[in-house]
């Protein structure tokens, strides 16, 4: 298994997540899926070059939201530190690769379905990077900036990855994503079920 590439922590990172730079793979992604998602992973050398170029000042930054009607008050969001050409890629989203069932996590992504239905997604709840602070458009701007995109790395892994939309992303702009129609549709059945 690869090692942990553990990057220096950015600013306003929250102590109880664990900050990473590389995706962790939980025991419940079973070899044959985790062969479709990351080609080669049994004979990957314990070091791997970096899938994004290394950049002297990052592109993007972690700020608490302070916006009265921001619907994530309070919470944090991710806001670009300059301009961001259109269609371009920002950074992934890194977390911890799974086949299992979280409900609760408000971090989960899908990241790709086999052709027998076996569910693989990237959970950033207790560790991932900058990118689980990227939030929903709704209630902030008209529509979103950003957008959730799969890719492959120069190494052949599929990430889901954060690209700017079709117009350029101004400095100090917080990027938004649509997070799905079905994401809002869970969080609502779940809290039917929680009263």
């Amino acid at each position: 298994m690869a090692k942990m590439d553990q990057g220096r922590q950015p600013a306003r990172w929250p102590e109880q997540v664990r900050y990473i730079t590389e995706p962790r793979y939980h025991i419940s992604v079973p070899v044959r899926i985790r062969e479709l998602v990351c080609p080669g992973a049994q004979k990957a050398s314990s070091t791997r070059t970096p899938t994004l170029p290394q950049r002297a000042k990052p592109t993007v930054a972690i700020q608490i939201i302070s916006d009265q009607s921001h619907p994530a008050r309070g919470q944090y969001g991710l806001f670009a530190t300059k301009k961001i050409p259109p269609r371009t890629l920002i950074l992934d989203y890194i977390g911890e690769v799974h086949c299992d069932d979280r409900p609760n996590s408000d971090y989960d992504l899908s990241l790709y379905r086999t052709p027998d239905c076996v569910s693989v997604g990237v959970d950033a709840e207790f560790a991932g990077n900058e990118a689980r602070f990227v939030n929903d458009y709704r209630g902030v701007k008209p529509k979103p900036n950003a957008i959730f995109q799969e890719r492959r790395t120069d190494s052949g892994e599929l990430r889901m990855s954060v690209w700017s939309g079709s117009e350029a992303i101004k400095k100090g702009d917080e990027l938004l994503v649509s997070y799905g129609k079905s994401w809002w549709r869970a969080r609502q059945e779940s809290n039917i079920h929680d009263a």
